[in-house]
């Protein structure tokens, strides 16, 4: 066992002992092959079970970063059937966590296109909560060109729900850029954002984006990337982060498959609320 994973095994004690809440952040560098993404998954998932983690988050297009942009249509799902999740259902109650399923390509009435969506499982393997991706990314700078919109169909919903963890927010990568989205979720306690930001523009603004979200909310914020080179070409930039409200970045993984993990204290992020009663503040709203 690597130094990391035996500090990591005995700050989980810890936490336990404290009644802190143990969240983590997978981050995968997800090929063509569904099954393929599941299986390295399931290691991750399980692996963050055994440090302790009662929340895991997977990244955007963890079951599939597609050869073409249409493959994800391919295999899109009826909501409640399907293999992606099945295996989300599966992971949760089998490890008795709650997951945030990266985003899952969900049937539209439109042949060609699919939601990019969100879906949260408790515990006991039940669907707590769906976020359908608003912001959908369009970019063009040299040989690099995206457009979402092509095969995603955007959600109109902002989502903040109940949970053991707080009142947690839902956002999926693009959403970053767009702070208002955050202000309608108040009061929210955990921001969670699956995401495959491009090494560009990732290399540019994640780190102060997501920073952002946390100072500007006095919210945790925990971001789950695709991070490394895919098969169809695509360079995503990776460095999963959680971080406090006071914007500190509590752990982070630069590159490659793997987990961040941390605990979030909610008397902490209360302390500074108090301390900095910046929300109570607001005038424009």
């Amino acid at each position: 066992m690597s130094t990391r994973a035996r500090s990591l095994q005995a700050a989980a004690t810890q936490a336990v002992s404290h009644g802190n809440l143990r969240i983590a952040a997978i981050q995968m560098a997800s090929g063509p092959t569904v099954a393929a993404n599941l299986s390295e998954a399931e290691v991750l998932i399980k692996l963050a079970a055994k440090q302790g983690a009662k929340l895991v988050a997977l990244p955007e297009y963890f079951a599939i970063l597609g050869l073409k942009d249409t493959d994800k249509v391919a295999v899109r799902e009826q909501p409640g059937h399907g293999p992606i999740q099945d295996f989300l259902s599966r992971m949760a109650k089998k490890h008795k966590l709650w997951i945030v399923g990266g985003t899952v390509p969900l049937w539209t009435e439109d042949p060609h296109k699919v939601k990019n969506s969100t879906l949260v499982y408790n515990d006991r393997g039940e669907v707590a909560a769906r976020y359908d991706k608003i912001h959908l990314f369009g970019f063009e700078m040299g040989s690099e060109k995206y457009r979402e919109e092509a095969t995603i169909e955007a959600g109109k919903e902002v989502v903040v729900f109940d949970s053991p963890f707080g009142r947690i927010g839902l956002a999926i990568c693009y959403d970053l850029r767009f702070p208002e989205l955050f202000r309608q979720m108040q009061p929210v306690d955990l921001i969670i954002v699956p995401a495959a930001f491009t090494e560009t523009t990732g290399r540019a603004h994640w780190e102060t984006l997501v920073r952002a979200r946390a100072i500007e909310n006095l919210c945790y914020v925990l971001a789950s990337a695709q991070g490394g080179y895919h098969r169809n070409g695509r360079e995503t930039h990776g460095d999963s982060m959680i971080v406090d409200p006071w914007g500190i970045v509590l752990d982070r993984l630069p590159r490659g498959s793997g987990i961040v993990i941390a605990d979030i204290d909610h008397d902490y992020k209360a302390r500074l609320r108090q301390g900095l009663p910046a929300l109570s503040h607001r005038v424009l709203v």
